[in-house]
């Protein structure tokens, strides 16, 4: 799927999201949101695999690439998505920060978008990785 990632992760979904959460905020961001469409499911009486997302940010990276371009803002705060495939294999899906700026036509927010796309990468990967 263009401009969506999507890496193992070696831990369960639960634990994966924590670990995630953890690092969210020792990066000095904010956890926006958690919302566990499984339990959503599950209210109305419908089965789900684990299937979580995780909005995240702060001003500071967001910004720039709004103030280039607003339309940026329907696809932050920044959005990872942890969920358990019919296998029970754990994935974390997210959205790349370079096709988010490509998407928008955002320009001169090369830095940001780098600074960004490295760092949501390295974090990603400590989150689902049990070594």
């Amino acid at each position: 799927m263009e401009g969506l990632t999507t890496i193992p992760s070696s831990l369960g979904p639960k634990e994966t999201m924590d670990r995630l959460v953890a690092e969210i905020r020792a990066k000095g961001m904010n956890v926006f949101a958690r919302i566990d469409h499984a339990a959503g499911a599950a209210e109305v009486g419908l089965k789900l695999r684990p299937t979580e997302l995780i909005l995240f940010g702060n001003a500071l990276g967001g910004t720039p690439l709004m103030q280039s371009v607003q339309t940026v803002g329907i696809d932050l705060p920044l959005k990872v998505l942890v969920w358990q495939d019919a296998e029970g294999k754990t994935w974390v899906s997210y959205n790349e920060p370079r096709w988010i700026a490509q998407r928008h036509g955002v320009t001169s927010t090369e830095q940001v978008v780098s600074k960004m796309t490295d760092m949501l990468s390295a974090m990603l990967r400590k989150a689902a990785d049990s070594h």
